[in-house]
């Protein structure tokens, strides 16, 4: 479709492309969508498979589950949904929940933030009420054969931090609980609960030599 659209509800099937900017009450897309300039959404924003916009992305509600790669910023005033692959400049949710991989170098709030990450992912500062954020734990296979996923987010600030198997920067938080295999270089606040195999502080950290796994 060449130029901007404007709808009341979309259902679309199949991949279409949208040469101008997307402006509808309600978005329903299962196969792949892309979008050239700005994706306006009253409503619902739902999406099943790829999911490409070079600029902003605002819905009232939005499930993404695929691949979604939004260059600009993306709001979502109330809930936000993602599973699969995430990428975006910036996310603004109501309450978010996040499963997969995702990559935001920008600025995450929320008033709720719930993260699974299952790949290597790399997120920014986070700011919300509450902050929940675990990371997949290698199994034996993969620590024998070194195969590590990097999970790192910048910065969390919340009223309540439940952290495992993330690498955190810095907390500021008066409530900070680190699960397994949490790492927090520094922190401001208190740590009400603590794993054994999380860590606080400071690692240096250097390749590891060809053929050596630990």
């Amino acid at each position: 479709m060449l130029g901007d659209v404007r709808v009341g509800e979309a259902d679309l099937d199949g991949s279409v492309s949208i040469g101008g900017a997307l402006a509808a009450s309600e978005v329903v897309a299962r196969g792949s969508l892309e979008v050239a300039r700005a994706v306006e959404v009253a409503g619902r924003f739902s999406v099943t498979g790829n999911f490409r916009a070079p600029s902003s992305v605002h819905a009232v509600d939005a499930e993404l589950r695929g691949d979604a790669q939004v260059v600009g910023a993306l709001t979502v005033d109330r809930v936000g949904t993602f599973r699969g692959r995430l990428g975006a400049a910036s996310l603004a949710v109501g309450a978010l929940t996040l499963e997969g991989e995702a990559d935001v170098p920008g600025e995450v709030r929320a008033y709720s933030v719930a993260i699974r990450f299952t790949d290597t992912s790399s997120v920014g500062p986070v700011v919300a009420k509450t902050v929940d954020i675990r990371a997949r734990l290698p199994n034996l296979v993969e620590k024998v054969l070194g195969r590590d996923r990097q999970f790192t987010v910048q910065r969390v600030e919340a009223d309540a931090v439940a952290l495992e198997g993330v690498d955190v920067q810095f907390v500021r938080s008066p409530a900070i609980t680190l699960g397994r295999g949490a790492h927090v270089t520094e922190y401001e606040g208190t740590i009400v609960r603590r794993h054994p195999t999380s860590r606080v502080g400071f690692e240096s950290r250097s390749p590891r030599p060809y053929g050596l796994s630990r």
